[in-house]
C-alpha cells in the first residue's frame, strides 16, 4: 500500500501519524523529508524529473508513504502515481488544499471560484482565465510567477492577492493592484495567486449566443449580423482559457459574445464612438473586456498573445493587420469578415503566406418580414467569412 499524506503547516492529517512512523520508504520534497521522515526510513526526494523517484516508490514492497503539500489529489501527485502503480495500491489522506487555505486567509468563499494551474505548463490559459473570470485561484511556479501574471494584467482593474508559504511560520498574504504586485520583490514558492474583479461567471450567463442585433447598442446598423456572428464564433472557438482579439470591434458584439462564452478578450478600434459603445455593451452583459482605442496594427503591439483573432474592419490597413495577427506564434485561428469580394483574395493570400490553411464562405440570410398580411423574405447583405487555421 502507498499512503499519500497531505502536509499542511508541517503536519500530516490527524490519525495518519502511525502510517508515517511505520513506513519503510518515505517520498516527498526535501523540506518535507527533513521535517517529517521517521528515523530509519529510506527516503526518496521528489524533485524535477519524477520518473526515477517514482520508480523507487512503485518498487517498494513494504509500507510506503508519499508526502505532498495540501490536497495531493488537487493538481497534485495522485494522478501521476495512479498511472504508475494502479488505483488499488493508493490511499489518499488529504490536507486542505493551498487554494482553500488561500481563500480562507482572504476570508472569501470559493465555491464560485475558477481554479487553474500554471505549474509546469503553459501559463497562458491561466492568464486568460484570470483576465475573464471574476474570481480565480492560480497555482504558480518559478517561471509563471505572480509577477509574470501581474505584469500582463496591468490596466485590467483587477485586485490580486498572493498567498505564499501557507501553513509555514513565515506565511504571508499580500493584496494589491496588478501594477503593485508586479513591482514587488519575488515571492517565495510555493504560492497561490488569487485574481478578483467585477463581472459575471460564464455559467451564470446562460447558453444563448449569436444574439440578436438589438441586444447591443450600435450605430445605424453598424454591427456584425447574428447569422455572420454565429459562423465567426464557431470558427473562433472562444472558451475558458482562451484569449481573443476583436480588431475593428465596432459595437463590440463579437467581443462580448466571446467573453460570454468564457474567453478573455481585447477589443481594438480607432473610433472613439465604437470604443464607448463596446465598453457600454460589455457593462450591459457584465463581462470584462480590455478595450483599446487605437489604430491597428500599431495598437496591437502591446497586447498579450491571443489564441484567436477576429478582424471586422481594417480599411486600407487590412492586409497589414492580418499580417500582424498571423505573425503571433500563439494564434491558431484568424477570422475576417468582408463585404467587398475584391478583398477576399488578398486576405487568403496573406494567411496562406503565414502558414495558415485558409478558406472563404459567403454567408447570406433572408429573414421573414411582414408584407400585405403575409410575409416576404428580406435579404441581408452578403458577407464573406474568411477563416485561417494554422496548419
Amino acid at each position: 500500500m502507498i499512503a499519500v499524506l497531505g502536509v499542511e503547516g508541517g503536519r500530516v492529517p490527524a490519525g495518519t501519524e502511525a502510517l508515517l512512523d511505520g513506513a519503510e520508504l518515505v517520498a516527498g520534497g526535501a523540506r518535507q523529508l527533513a521535517a517529517l521522515a521517521p528515523p530509519g526510513a529510506r527516503t526518496v526526494t521528489l524533485a524535477a524529473g519524477l520518473d526515477a523517484a517514482l520508480a523507487e516508490v512503485v518498487a517498494c514492497d513494504g509500507p510506503c508513504v508519499v508526502l505532498a503539500s495540501g490536497d495531493p489529489g488537487f493538481f497534485g501527485i495522485v494522478r501521476t502515481l495512479r498511472r504508475g502503480v494502479g488505483e488499488e495500491r493508493v490511499v489518499v489522506h488529504p490536507a486542505p488544499s493551498s487554494v482553500a487555505v488561500a481563500f480562507a486567509r482572504l476570508g472569501l468563499p470559493w465555491d464560485d471560484a475558477l481554479v487553474v494551474s500554471a505549474h509546469a505548463r503553459d501559463p497562458r490559459p491561466a492568464l486568460a482565465a484570470a483576465l475573464r473570470h471574476p474570481k480565480v485561484g492560480i497555482l504558480t511556479d518559478g517561471e509563471a510567477t505572480p509577477a509574470w501574471f501581474a505584469a500582463r494584467m496591468a490596466g485590467s482593474g483587477r485586485t490580486l492577492a498572493v498567498a505564499e508559504r501557507l501553513g509555514e511560520p513565515d506565511e504571508r498574504v499580500v493584496t494589491g493592484s496588478a501594477e503593485e504586485i508586479a513591482a514587488l520583490p519575488a515571492f517565495a514558492q510555493p504560492n497561490v495567486l488569487v485574481s478578483l474583479g467585477a463581472g459575471t461567471a460564464v455559467e451564470e450567463l446562460g447558453p444563448a449566443w449569436a444574439l440578436a442585433e438589438d441586444a447591443f447598442d450600435h450605430r445605424a446598423g453598424m454591427i456584425t449580423k447574428r447569422e455572420v456572428r454565429a459562423v465567426a464564433l464557431a470558427a473562433l472557438g472562444p472558451r475558458t482559457g482562451q484569449l481573443v482579439w476583436d480588431v475593428g470591434c465596432g459595437s463590440g458584439s463579437v467581443a462580448v459574445e466571446c467573453a460570454r462564452l468564457g474567453a478573455a478578450v481585447f477589443a481594438v478600434d480607432d473610433d472613439a464612438d465604437a470604443v464607448t459603445r463596446t465598453r457600454g455593451n460589455a457593462e450591459r452583459f457584465g463581462v470584462p473586456i480590455g478595450v483599446v482605442e487605437g489604430r491597428a496594427p500599431a495598437a496591437l503591439a502591446g497586447l498579450p498573445d491571443p489564441d484567436a483573432v477576429f478582424v471586422g474592419g481594417g480599411g486600407a490597413d487590412l492586409e497589414a493587420i492580418v499580417d500582424a495577427c498571423a505573425a503571433r506564434a500563439t494564434v491558431g485561428r484568424v477570422v475576417v469578415t468582408l463585404a467587398l469580394v475584391e478583398r477576399v483574395g488578398p486576405v487568403l493570400d496573406r494567411l496562406a503566406s503565414r502558414g495558415f490553411a485558409a478558406e472563404a464562405t459567403m454567408v447570406q440570410a433572408s429573414r421573414l418580414a411582414p408584407l400585405a398580411g403575409g410575409h416576404r423574405l428580406a435579404a441581408t447583405n452578403p458577407v464573406v467569412v474568411v477563416v485561417g487555421r494554422r496548419s
